[in-house]
């Protein structure tokens, strides 16, 4: 699929082993790690058989990937982005827009129908472009999903997820509770990454009052309905 601009930001896609070696050296910067966490010959291997494999790039430096795999939601061909980033201090506001568009134009060349991923719901930033930006739906919550991680931003917490759910077609109505609502405030850590460095107590006690409050209004219903700049989820349960 050939390239695709927001503003400056070319996405592209590669298939050498030397592109898929600089992606995954891309990929180990952005979480910090101290060895490969996605081998070249396991993206090469992705992108051959028909997934997905993607960089961003800003004056012709790499500045982001993503890679992600065929799969399904709710019963309907995804493409599901298992890992997108960007490096730390790249500032350019357009460059998570133009990589999240380009998965989007993506699954729609080649028949899918959602886009899926999953994201730390205890991050604010993630919440709110993934809810306020992107307009995504979150609908499972996965507690300790992928077990101890020893990356530079997950390390010393569990590593719980949210899966997000985002249409490709969006015309795709939004689903909403029928009949009559309860709104819902679920409070954020201003800075969980920063928090666990500092005082990993406090951030694993946040951890647990997240799990328990939004992993509980989701599983009785709840519907998430947006995100506030002060870093609360809204959502909407049945009563």
């Amino acid at each position: 699929m050939a390239g695709s601009d927001d503003n400056d930001v070319e996405i592209r896609s590669p298939h050498t082993v030397e592109e898929m070696t600089a992606v995954s050296e891309v990929l180990r910067q952005i979480w910090g790690a101290t060895s490969v966490m996605v081998s070249p010959e396991l993206l090469r291997a992705v992108e051959h058989a028909g997934g997905y494999v993607a960089a961003a790039f800003v004056a012709d430096n790499m500045v982001g990937a993503s890679f992600g795999f065929l799969a399904r939601h709710e019963g309907r061909p995804a493409l599901h982005s298992h890992i997108t980033g960007i490096l730390p201090g790249v500032q350019h506001a357009g460059v998570g827009r133009a990589m999240k568009s380009h998965q989007r134009a993506w699954a729609a060349a080649n028949d899918i129908e959602w886009v899926t991923w999953t994201f730390d719901p205890i991050v604010r930033r993630n919440a709110w472009f993934n809810i306020e930006v992107l307009g995504a739906r979150l609908s499972d919550y996965l507690p300790d999903f992928y077990g101890s991680m020893s990356d530079a931003v997950n390390a010393e917490d569990e590593s719980d997820r949210v899966l997000c759910a985002w249409p490709v077609d969006p015309s795709v109505d939004d689903p909403r509770p029928a009949g009559p609502t309860e709104r819902i405030e679920i409070a954020t850590p201003e800075d969980i990454v920063m928090l666990r460095r500092t005082d990993p107590a406090a951030a694993q006690a946040w951890r647990r009052r997240v799990r328990e409050e939004l992993g509980s209004a989701l599983a009785a219903g709840a519907i998430v309905t947006g995100f506030t700049r002060e870093g609360s989820y809204i959502l909407e349960k049945p009563v």
